[in-house]
C-alpha cells in the first residue's frame, strides 16, 4: 500500500485559559494522498481551521498540540521536528491560501515583493530572479498584466486579483500538499468558479494534493475527491465524496445536505439543524450532536459513539450504524423532549 502524504492520527489541539479547556480539536485522524483533494466541511466552531493550522504548527499560546497527536508528512514526523526545520516545510512543502487575502497580505509592500520573498527565503535565487518568478507565477494564476500587477499594492487590487496573489504566493515552490482554507469566501459566484477552475488546473499541472477547509457542500461536489465532515471537534463521517454526498449517513451530514438549496427540487423553505455547536470547554456527554439530533436517544446520551464502518471507505460516528432501525422511528430532537418533560 503506497504510503499516504500526510497521515494525521489521533490530532489534539487544546487551548487553556486559566482552568478553562477548550478542546477544540479532539482526536482527529485522517491521511491525504499524493494528487488528492480531500475536503474538510462542517459550521464554524467545528475545528476546520484549527486542524489546519495544527499541520502547519501555528498554533499559539495558549493552544498547544497535545503529546499523542501524530502528523507525519512525507515520513517525517511534523511534531518532532525543529522550529528551523518547520520553517523549511512551511511555504516550500507545504503551503496555505487564508480565508481573507487583505488580512494575509502585508499592506506596505508590492504583490511582486510579497511572492518574491518567499522564493527567496527558500531558495538561492537572486533578487532579480525572485522577482522573475513571481511575475511567472501571478501569469499562471491568471492576473491579467502580471508585470504592471507585481508593482501594486494589495488595496489596488479587487477581492478576486488579490485571491490569485494569494494563490501564486502558495504554489510559487510547487509545495506538495496545499491548503486551502475558504479560499472562494466573500467572492462572488463567477470568481468564484474561476479560482475553484484555477486551483484544479495548478493543482493537476504541479502534481499536489489540497486539503480544502469548507463550509459549501457545492464546492466540495465540484472538487473533492474525499471528504471529511467535522463536528465538535472531532471527525464524524468520511469517506469518498460521491458517497458522502449521495448517501449521507451521519445526521449531522444528513443535516448539512437537507440545508443546501436544489435546482431539482422545489421547497417552500430550507431545512435548517436546530440549535448551535456547544462551545468546545463543554462539549456534551455521550454524542456532541444528540441535543440538536431528531434520531437521538438514551444510548446517545451516554455512550460517545466511535467511528463505524457503514461501506467501504465510508465511516461514521453514529450508533444508528449498529441500530439502523432508529432511523425509520419518528424522533424529535432529544433537546425538545427534555424540555417537553420538565
Amino acid at each position: 500500500m503506497t504510503e499516504p502524504l500526510l497521515a494525521v492520527s489521533d490530532l489534539r489541539t487544546y487551548f487553556h485559559d486559566g482552568g478553562a479547556v477548550a478542546r477544540a480539536v479532539d482526536g482527529v485522524s485522517f491521511d491525504i494522498a499524493r494528487g488528492e483533494t480531500v475536503a474538510v466541511v462542517g459550521e464554524s466552531g467545528s475545528g476546520k481551521s484549527v486542524t489546519a493550522l495544527s499541520i502547519l504548527r501555528l498554533i499559539r499560546t495558549p493552544g498547544r498540540i497535545e503529546p499523542a497527536s501524530s502528523m507525519m508528512f512525507e515520513g517525517r514526523e511534523l511534531l518532532a521536528l525543529s522550529e528551523s526545520e518547520m520553517r523549511e516545510i512551511r511555504g516550500n512543502r507545504i503551503a496555505m491560501i487564508f480565508q481573507e487575502p487583505m488580512s494575509a497580505l502585508n499592506p506596505v509592500l508590492t504583490v511582486g515583493e510579497q511572492i518574491a520573498e518567499v522564493v527567496r527565503v527558500h531558495t538561492d535565487a537572486s533578487r532579480h530572479e525572485a522577482w522573475e518568478r513571481a511575475i511567472e507565477m501571478l501569469a499562471l494564476a491568471g492576473m491579467s498584466a502580471p508585470r504592471e500587477r507585481a508593482s501594486e499594492y494589495p488595496h489596488q487590487l479587487s477581492g478576486g486579483m488579490r485571491q490569485r496573489v494569494m494563490i501564486a504566493m502558495a504554489l510559487v515552490l510547487r509545495p506538495a500538499l496545499l491548503i486551502a482554507d475558504e479560499p472562494t469566501t466573500a467572492l462572488d459566484v463567477t470568481i468564484q468558479a474561476q479560482i475553484l477552475e484555477l486551483l484544479q488546473r495548478l493543482q493537476q499541472q504541479f502534481g499536489m494534493a489540497v486539503l480544502l477547509i469548507t463550509h459549501d457542500l457545492g464546492v466540495v461536489a465540484e472538487v473533492a475527491d474525499r471528504v471529511v465532515v467535522m463536528y465538535g471537534g472531532e471527525v464524524v463521517e468520511t469517506g469518498t465524496a460521491a458517497t458522502v454526498l449521495r448517501a449521507p449517513h451521519h445526521p449531522y451530514t444528513e443535516g448539512l445536505m437537507s440545508a443546501m438549496p436544489r435546482l431539482d427540487q422545489r421547497t417552500e423553505r430550507l431545512v435548517t439543524i436546530p440549535g448551535v455547536v456547544p462551545p468546545s470547554t463543554a462539549w456534551p456527554s455521550g454524542c456532541r450532536f444528540r441535543d440538536r439530533c431528531s434520531y437521538a436517544w438514551e444510548r446517545c446520551e451516554v455512550e460517545h459513539p466511535p467511528l463505524y464502518a457503514v461501506g467501504e471507505n465510508h465511516e461514521s460516528r453514529c450508533h444508528i450504524a449498529v441500530e439502523p432501525l432508529r432511523r425509520a422511528e419518528p424522533h424529535i430532537p432529544l433537546a425538545a423532549r427534555v424540555g417537553a418533560d420538565q
